[in-house]
């Protein structure tokens, strides 16, 4: 019995199909998971820093103020006296020394220190305890003064707002450090004689 061209044809697709399928079979498959751990932020989740290079907003409010006062007094006094009398053609006199001296001597230093800024820091390294240590600077120029800030210290991602905020209060072993360099900076600096005369107490 011959089979029509047609037929035989089919059983040859079919047959050539079914050789695919198993082959592939045969082949395991492997999907790359979509997931990694280090970048994956949930949907719901706040746009909070929480990994090295991630931008955080630090609010600075630093107010910081400091009072020394001393006072000193001494007081001296001395006293010589003496008499001399005259008995016929003597001569009588009489002679008084008094040597006093006092000493008031006080000082009093003030000073009162306010620093108020905004700055984006970033996310330096993730700490074993889960805090972030962040590190940043803001350069800002003035009427021709600059002014620098540099901030540095640890924040734990519970502190930081829903809007990626964190008051400079709330960083752990926070330094900050402000900067400005200009004209006005420079005559708010005491000049060096100035500093002389006050190492001598003048």
């Amino acid at each position: 019995m011959k089979l029509s061209p047609l037929l035989r044809r089919s059983q040859c697709t079919l047959l050539a199909v079914l050789c695919i399928a198993s082959a592939c079979a045969a082949v395991p498959a492997f999907a790359e998971s979509l997931y990694q751990e280090g970048s994956f932020r949930p949907l719901t989740a706040d746009n909070k820093a929480f990994r090295v290079g991630d931008s955080l907003t630090i609010q600075v409010f630093e107010n910081s103020s400091a009072t020394t006062s001393a006072n000193t007094g001494t007081r001296r006094a001395n006293d010589i006296a003496g008499s001399v009398t005259q008995t016929g053609n003597r001569i009588v006199g009489q002679l008084g020394i008094g040597v006093s001296g006092d000493f008031d001597g006080g000082g009093r230093t003030q000073r009162t220190n306010k620093l108020l800024a905004t700055l984006t820091v970033t996310v330096k390294d993730v700490l074993p305890n889960g805090e972030l240590r962040v590190a940043g600077e803001q350069l800002l120029t003035v009427n021709d003064e600059l002014q620098k800030v540099n901030l540095e210290g640890r924040v734990r991602p519970q502190d930081i707002s829903d809007g990626n905020v964190v008051l400079s209060t709330r960083l752990a072993d926070a330094h900050i450090t402000y900067v400005g360099e200009g004209d006005v900076s420079d005559r708010a600096r005491r000049s060096a004689w100035r500093k002389i005369f006050d190492w001598l107490g003048l």
